[in-house]
């Protein structure tokens, strides 16, 4: 069976996520952002193949949820007060953050 979401709505501070296998998951909004896989906030090779983490600097509206689009079928990309709106979170890289959130 293929990890999907049922059903996304932010509660509270959280984002819940119903998965089509029948189990939920909660993510704390501040992890979710903190997390974000784009390159600005996570980071890219540069030219030789090193690892570059930018620093990146959040204010409280980096971690106001606004809304969400689906990606693909396989993904959320979730929009920030600040603008953000770059990051792709994979449902497995999501259903990850729930159950590890350290």
């Amino acid at each position: 069976m293929r990890l999907e979401p049922r059903n996304i709505q932010q509660i509270g501070d959280e984002l819940a996520i119903a998965w089509s296998d029948g189990t939920e998951s909660f993510v704390k909004l501040e992890l979710l952002r903190r997390a974000c896989p784009c390159a600005a906030c996570g980071g890219e090779p540069d030219v030789l193949g090193q690892f570059v983490r930018p620093h990146v600097s959040h204010t409280d509206e980096s971690f106001e949820f606004v809304g969400f689009d689906l990606v693909g079928g396989y993904g959320l990309q979730p929009r920030w007060a600040d603008g953000h709106s770059t990051g792709i979170y994979s449902f497995t890289y999501l259903r990850r953050l729930a159950q590890h959130p350290d």
